[in-house]
């Protein structure tokens, strides 16, 4: 008897620590990106974007990102001559009717702040001046080190604030960025049908 409740106790002691093993890695959260083209999973760096990551679980644990799009792309054939070139997929809240403009707006951690880069596959908070960002975020395709703290991509020289990377669902992101579009925009817009932590 006594040796059924050891293995019982054990077992559901495996299937929590299995649970949060699965919901964090090495203390940081696990996304998952839900499209219309498969599953795209990012690890989280609370402990290097405190206010990025806060603000962006927010979001998700609030169902802000339920039937939300990616609905830009940055390649190399679609930005003005002389420009520094950027490739990357935008998505969030813009032109779902949601009213993201009213939502606060996050004090912008940068890359020389928190030691992270705009590599092949993180993910970043957009935005237009620093402190403005909130629920547009873009994942990067390739390394773009103009994107960082004092890069070329960005008029005040403050670069974006990453806040994660994607560990799978590369070949997702490819996918999505190889759809048809006009003038920077997907045409049509690649459904996001929802963002949940794992």
């Amino acid at each position: 008897m006594k040796q059924w409740i050891v293995l019982v106790c054990m077992s559901l002691l495996w299937a929590k620590c299995s649970q949060s093993s699965n919901s964090e890695k090495n203390g940081h959260p696990i996304i998952v990106i839900e499209t219309q083209y498969g599953d795209i999973e990012a690890e989280l760096y609370p402990d290097k974007a405190p206010q990025s990551v806060a603000a962006f679980l927010q979001y998700v644990d609030s169902g802000f990102y339920q039937r939300s799009s990616f609905y830009r792309i940055l390649s190399e054939d679609n930005q003005p001559m002389g420009s520094a070139p950027a490739e990357l997929i935008q998505g969030g809240l813009w032109g779902t009717g949601n009213k993201r403009e009213y939502l606060q707006g996050i004090p912008h951690e940068n890359t020389q702040q928190t030691g992270l880069r705009h590599i092949n596959g993180a993910i970043s908070l957009a935005r237009q001046d620093t402190g403005t960002a909130n629920t547009e975020f873009f994942i990067c395709i390739g390394d773009q080190p103009g994107f960082d703290f004092g890069g070329d991509n960005n008029g005040d020289g403050q670069g974006y604030a990453v806040f994660g990377q994607v560990t799978k669902g590369m070949d997702v992101v490819q996918k999505i960025y190889r759809r048809p579009e006009e003038n920077q925009y997907f045409t049509p817009q690649v459904d996001i049908i929802t963002v949940r932590r794992k």
